[in-house]
């Protein structure tokens, strides 16, 4: 809202941001640039309305909150003429740090280059002092004028999540390539620990995205008597649509490593959603744990 107001734009607000009404106003205005999150997307592709709705004054798209699939980003690309870049950043750093740039090279599955004046390193994740080499994941530091000060009466929360140096410990495992453009493998809260392996849920999410049945999917880890924490996939699929356990963990077979492979599929109408559209993995986990 603020960027709309800074550019002079008029704001088209859409209070309940469902599949319908934002193919409404986006056809009804004429919007250029819309900023929306990965399950508007998804939602506007699998809307029959979409097939007879003119997107076609879509210049440039917005995503962030959470990873938008490459298959999505391709799927709204083609289909509205329109550019998406993803950008990244936190509640604690209010909120951008990162973005592609609309008129520079953009890297799809990238949240981009760090914004003006604003620095960042990816460290061990067992030692914060320790900055990994070019290419390789560790934990996402950040530093800047967007940055917060502290969590208001939480000198404890602050300390773990602020160091001595000003920098902000974002609990998201990245990679930097050669270009200086950063990649989010997944959140550290979020890696699975199986048999030894790292397993990034994001990996088996994109993979359940690329099925032309599955319309969403969110794989969390859970307790496994040898391999300590195995994958389990929470699947929507299409309307009309059917697939069995076997069928879902057969596909990704053919996509992934065994010790990433699901051993356990739940069907669901809908995944949990926080109040704009993010996936709430966390959900997932605590109701597989109160079972």
């Amino acid at each position: 809202m603020n960027f709309a107001i800074r550019m002079g734009w008029a704001n088209v607000l859409v209070p309940k941001p469902q599949p319908e009404p934002l193919l409404e106003a986006i056809s009804r205005f004429k919007v250029s640039f819309a900023p929306l999150v990965p399950t508007m997307y998804i939602g506007i592709l699998d809307h029959p309305d979409m097939a007879h709705t003119d997107l076609t004054s879509i210049k440039g798209c917005f995503s962030g909150s959470a990873p938008l699939p490459l298959e999505v980003i391709n799927n709204f690309q083609e289909k509205t003429g329109s550019i998406i870049v993803e950008g990244f950043g936190l509640t604690e750093s209010t909120p951008v740090t990162h973005v592609n740039p609309f008129n520079g090279v953009r890297k799809q599955g990238s949240i981009g280059v760090p914004i003006p004046d604003t620095e960042c390193k990816i460290v061990d994740l067992n030692d914060k002092t320790r900055e990994v080499a070019l290419g390789e994941p560790g934990e996402l530091l950040i530093r800047g004028p967007q940055i917060m000060k502290g969590y208001l009466k939480k000198p404890d929360e602050t300390k773990k999540t602020l160091t001595e140096d000003g920098f902000l410990c974002t609990g998201d495992v990245a990679r930097m390539d050669e270009d200086g453009y950063f990649y989010i493998v997944d959140r550290i809260k979020d890696m699975i620990i199986s048999g030894g392996y790292n397993v990034y849920p994001r990996d088996i999410d994109e993979v359940l995205f690329e099925h032309p049945k599955i319309l969403e999917g969110c794989c969390i880890g859970i307790p496994h008597e040898k391999r300590g924490e195995a994958v389990k996939a929470f699947v929507v699929l299409k309307e009309g649509e059917e697939m069995t356990e076997k069928e879902v963990i057969d596909y990704c077979d053919t996509k992934l490593a065994k010790y990433k492979l699901p051993i356990k599929v739940e069907f669901r109408k809908e995944l949990p959603k926080s109040n704009v559209g993010k996936i709430l993995r966390k959900d997932l986990r605590k109701e597989e744990l109160e079972k």
